[in-house]
């Protein structure tokens, strides 16, 4: 019988001692099947972002990721959308907005779902924006709560 496993994440057989990583990709092979619309979203989308100033853009198993500090959104690509997740300081209302999940302390993650070009433009540019701009505090300091006092017996 075989030495090996399966793996946990895309299912393949993994012999013993071969090398495996699923997880790395490209953004080429993500967008490799896109239709027509959804590639120039995706084209636009990207502009977009890379206009915002330096980060980082890279793909990580089945998303691409922007990030400076810390990933500030990323985006899915899906069979007949673009999923796009913002990490935003607030949660925004909004019809465009599929949902808002808390996803830290000082962040809320919004699901949004893009099908053509023409919706990579505001309001969606300006939660990019916010959300590239947005660094919480790492190392803030935190403020000292008075000591309880001791009570005498």
């Amino acid at each position: 019988m075989a030495k090996g496993h399966e793996c946990y994440h895309c299912k393949q057989w993994v012999e013993d001692g071969e090398a495996h990583d699923c997880w790395t990709t490209t953004e080429a092979a993500l967008t490799r099947d896109l239709s027509d619309d959804l590639r120039d979203a995706w084209e636009r989308l990207r502009e977009t972002a890379a206009e915002l100033g330096e980060q980082r853009i890279y793909a990580s198993h089945h998303s691409i990721m922007f990030a400076r500090k810390s990933c500030y959104f990323f985006v899915r690509p899906k069979r007949s959308f673009l999923e796009v997740v913002i990490f935003l300081a607030r949660a925004v209302k909004s019809p465009r907005i599929k949902k808002v999940v808390e996803s830290s302390k000082t962040k809320r993650a919004h699901i949004i779902q893009v099908r053509h070009r023409d919706e990579v433009e505001s309001p969606l540019t300006d939660w990019l924006q916010e959300a590239y701009e947005f660094q919480p505090q790492a190392n803030a300091k935190k403020v000292p709560q008075k000591a309880k006092a001791k009570r005498k017996r």
